[in-house]
């Protein structure tokens, strides 16, 4: 006999339900389950509740809970009954309770799969978004234990629940029945649902940015009696910049009686505050943070830059007081920069906040840098300084233990003043939403990346963040896929930064050159096509050309519809007397502006020697007005989804002109270079950037296919019956006829080979299987490795397979230790290798490459994200260096890459569906001028990990 609903087993606390979140101001909160415990909570929650509050809850008058209310609402068996609370400060503002139902309304449990489900949020935090981010959570809870449908009955007057139901994006049916709304929500994610979500996440994220960025008031904790130190610089250089806002000095140590300090108003405490203060730079020893903290907190302050040191970056007990340090703030609804922050900028003419410790203050621009160190920001900083370019925000994170680059990415994508987005990272927190948030972002504006710590095989000092498995190089190519701009060092992301921020995006890799040294003219000629590019002859001015010549060849090359870039080569020139003239940069810096200006939009950088003045000439800006440019909502890529979803990414063919509105539209500056590498490369890094954004405007694919070949329900059971009742975490390698059959389900045959432990029985497998066939061994070190005499292929009747058989045992060893089988032969081909492993952090990885040397050896293999698009798996077998194999090479012909990149879709399709399908590798796949044959499959199946991109909304916690 089940026990009733009240006396059902009472399971353990789900910590794992916890969770902080941002809120649609940009506040955190926390949400978890509740306890027994939380009794005086909920009474002191309730009281402050209004009265029509109560009334839409309990349909009746209810002005107080009962002790019986209070038993009910605090004791849950978190099963059949849930109750989540959402806190600040540690005191509820908002609840939310699920009780299962049978089919005819009256409590239930398992298996009844529907429960009902009630809200209440205090009148104060209505309007922030909490109903909707508990419904997020509390839809999650109920999936996990087997419930698939909500019943809410809601009074047609609150029209407030009505629409956080309604704007949900979750299947949903609608009747009015007794004087309410009845309304049921099907909680299996759609897309719509998803889409829901992660829109209210870029909001709440990006506007938790704009409190820190935007602040009406700055109070610096920790500074100093007298001068030097880090409190008082950071108070220096707010007061330096101008900031537009109220500032505060805030020391405990300050004396009764001291009013001011720097002519700042200065205090021991922020309570001593009469104003509201919103953002607070922390420059106090570790142990004095909690109470600087807890100061904040309890004062409404909205924000938190710690540049105090002493955390993660010490060890494991700085770890813990990191991890401290973020739990203490975020349940005060604060975010935090840093701990061990540099500090950040804001150049917005409203703001002009300098809440850092930069000895060279940037100018406006329109370039948005984040990094992770402030070493590198110092010297991002200096070199953006020296080079004249301006930025709208900087932001140095540390240990970046709250904010991310992540959150910046999320503001950057919708803000007006930012064209170009600069990041330093040395650790990816969540590598599958960065890779999501940056396609986002740079469908609508370029997102340059430096990764540091690539090779250490470790986390740095201070960033306590899983660690991912998969290569640097695997890194670098889903970057790619995302449209960002993976560049290798700090100079060269300076370098494109000013390329993309000063000048349109080129339409094709047509480039012009010319100037006044036929050297320096073959020098870009020859790094463009290193790079990739389709340069023009040089055309030599001689150095006898004067400034008005440059200008007028500029023109002409801008005019040509032959080209979409232009590179200026230019080296001091010769004077009518005969002497070189070094100094008139500014005179050579007006022309080539004013044949900009009057161009075409395209491209130009300037490559210089030794002409002084010239560089910070063309960094001036003739006009420092935004040019207009597409919104995130005019050009938004979509995620892979099935029928007809899209994701950008693959080639696709070039407009003839460039992007309109693109950003980087000419604003007077000109980048220029001191080396004709550098120039160029960054010139490509736009021109593969621009590609990407035009084949982003028409994305791929996923496809459906709709024939009988996908068996998806069969998988499913299959998978379950291969792990058991109690899979063993550690995973399960199938064997051979088990990943036959798994891939068959898929449309995916594998040709069968049988075991021969002696030569009579490879006589039998190769009658069973028919002539010719192939020998071969399967040895761990053996497998795969035909170079080691391992493989006897073509073996056309049983003469020959015993002959094989006997060289094979008498050059490697006995049969079982080289495990021989039989298979019969593949129509020749190419040796192809296809992979796709899940990694925990970044998800599935679909990988592709030629089998052997070129793949092992050369590391030639190409990666993409899953679910794969079309375009994904026709770029994919191209984007390998080897890929001119498959295409006829040498006057060979071409091979079936159509079934190639089926296959590939096939794979994807296949671990999207089933993500116990931790790791597939068929090698080889040997793909022929007409279709393809798989050789061999390894298939490792385990407990699938957690989908946190999928789950509801939520702050990491490291």
């Amino acid at each position: 006999m089940q026990p009733a609903p009240e006396q059902s087993p009472h399971h353990a606390y789900p910590d794992h339900w916890e969770a902080d979140v941002v809120l649609r101001d940009g506040g955190t909160a926390r949400i978890r389950p509740i306890t027994a415990d939380d009794a005086e909570r909920l009474v002191s929650f309730y009281e402050q509740v209004s009265d029509e509050s109560k009334y839409y809850r309990f349909f009746a008058p209810y002005p107080r809970l009962s002790d019986r209310d209070v038993h009910r609402f605090t004791h849950h068996d978190y099963v059949d009954r849930v109750g989540l609370a959402v806190t600040v400060g540690g005191e509820f503002i908002a609840t939310v309770r699920y009780d299962r139902i049978d089919e005819r309304g009256r409590p239930a449990s398992a298996p009844a799969d529907q429960a009902e489900v009630a809200f209440l949020v205090q009148d104060a935090h209505q309007g922030r978004g909490v109903a909707s981010a508990l419904l997020e959570h509390i839809a999650a809870v109920a999936r996990e234990r087997g419930i698939r449908r909500f019943a809410a009955e809601v009074l047609p007057a609150n029209n407030k629940m009505i629409k956080v139901f309604r704007d949900a994006g979750y299947t949903q049916r609608r009747s009015f029945e007794d004087g309410s709304v009845h309304l049921t929500l099907d909680l299996e994610p759609t897309a719509e649902s998803l889409a829901v979500q992660r829109g209210r996440e870029q909001r709440a994220e990006a506007r938790s940015v704009q409190r820190l960025l935007a602040p009406g008031s700055v109070a610096v904790i920790g500074v100093g009696r007298t001068p030097g130190g880090v409190g008082r610089t950071v108070l220096r250089n707010l007061l330096g910049a101008g900031f537009t806002g109220r500032t505060y000095a805030v020391n405990r140590a300050f004396a009764a009686g001291q009013a001011t300090i720097d002519g700042v108003p200065a205090h021991r405490s922020i309570g001593e505050i009469a104003e509201p203060v919103d953002l607070a730079v922390v420059a106090v020893p570790a142990d004095r943070v909690p109470e600087a903290v807890a100061d904040c907190g309890e004062h409404g302050v909205q924000g938190l830059v710690v540049l105090s040191a002493g955390y993660a970056e010490w060890g494991a007990e700085g770890r813990e007081r990191q991890r401290e340090l973020v739990r203490q703030a975020r349940s005060y609804g604060m975010r935090i920069i840093g701990p061990n922050a540099f500090g950040l900028i804001n150049n917005a003419e409203t703001v002009r906040l300098n809440a850092s410790l930069a000895p060279e203050p940037p100018a406006p621009g329109r370039i948005g840098l984040f990094t992770q160190s402030g070493a590198i920001g110092i010297a991002l900083l200096s070199g953006l300084y020296r080079r004249g370019a301006g930025l709208s925000t900087f932001i140095s994170a540390g240990n970046r233990a709250d904010i991310s680059g992540n959150d910046f990415l999320q503001y950057w994508y919708e803000d007006p003043d930012t064209d170009v987005a600069l990041l330093y990272l040395e650790s990816l927190g969540n590598p599958r939403k960065f890779t999501r948030l940056a396609r986002r972002t740079a469908a609508v504006k370029p997102v340059v990346v430096v990764k540091g710590a690539r090779h250490s095989g470790s986390t740095p000092p201070g960033h306590a963040v899983p660690i991912s498995r998969i290569p640097d190089a695997t890194v670098s190519a889903l970057m790619r896929q995302a449209g960002v701009i993976r560049v290798d060092t700090v100079t060269e992301m300076v370098d494109a930064g000013l390329l993309l921020a000063d000048q349109p995006l080129p339409a094709g890799p047509r480039v012009a050159i010319l100037g006044n040294s036929e050297s320096l003219g073959l020098l870009t000629y020859d790094a463009c096509l290193a790079e990739g590019l389709r340069p023009r002859p040089p055309l030599d001015l001689t150095t006898a050309a004067t400034p008005q010549d440059f200008r007028n060849a500029l023109a002409e090359a801008l005019a040509d519809d032959g080209c979409d870039s232009v590179v200026v080569t230019a080296i001091p020139w010769v004077g009518e007397d005969g002497e070189a003239e070094s100094g008139d940069g500014e005179v050579l810096a007006a022309a080539l502006h004013t044949a900009a200006a009057a161009g075409p939009a395209k491209p130009v950088a300037v490559v210089h020697v030794e002409i002084g003045g010239l560089a910070e000439a063309l960094a001036a800006a003739t006009s420092t007005v935004a040019q207009p440019r597409p919104t995130p909502a005019q050009n938004p890529p979509a995620p892979a989804a099935r029928t007809g979803s899209t994701t950008p990414s693959g080639p696709a063919p070039a407009p003839a002109a460039p992007l309109a509105g693109a950003p980087g539209s000419r604003n007077g500056r000109i980048p220029a270079y001191p080396a004709a590498e550098r120039a160029v490369r960054a010139l490509a890094e736009a021109v593969r950037y621009a590609q990407w954004r035009r084949q982003a405007a028409v994305p791929g694919k996923v496809p459906e296919f709709l024939d009988d070949t996908i068996d998806e329900p069969g998988t499913a059971g299959l998978i379950d019956t291969l792990l058991g009742p109690d899979p063993d975490p550690r995973g399960l390698q199938l064997t051979p006829d088990q990943a036959r059959e798994l891939l068959g389900r898929y449309g995916i045959t594998v040709r069968p080979t049988l075991p021969a432990p002696d030569p009579d029985a490879a006589v039998a497998a190769a009658a069973r299987l028919g002539y010719p066939v192939a020998l071969k061994t399967t040895a761990p070190h053996l497998r795969h490795r035909a170079d080691l005499g391992g493989v006897r292929l073509d073996l056309a009747n049983e003469t020959a397979l015993r002959r094989a058989y006997g060289e094979l045992t008498d050059l490697l060893g006995k049969p079982a230790e080289l495990q021989p089988v039989v298979q019969s032969m593949a129509p020749r081909g190419v040796d192809t290798v296809v992979r796709a492993t899940i990694d925990p952090a970044a998800g599935a990885v679909l990988s592709f490459g030629l089998a052997g040397a070129p793949s092992e050896l050369l590391g030639d293999t190409a990666h993409r994200l899953v679910p794969a698009t079309d375009r994904d798996a026709a770029e994919l077998i191209r984007s390998i260096r080897a890929a001119p194999v498959l295409f006829g090479w040498r006057g060979a012909a071409p091979v079936d890459t159509a079934s190639l990149e089926e296959l590939l879709l096939r794979v994807s399709r296949l671990v999207d569906d089933h993500p116990e399908v931790v790791s597939i590798a068929l090698e080889p796949v040997v793909v022929a001028t007409q279709g393809l044959t798989v050789l061999g499959a390894s298939v490792r199946l385990s407990p699938p990990p957690a989908r946190t991109d999928l789950g509801p909304r939520r702050l990491p916690n490291y």
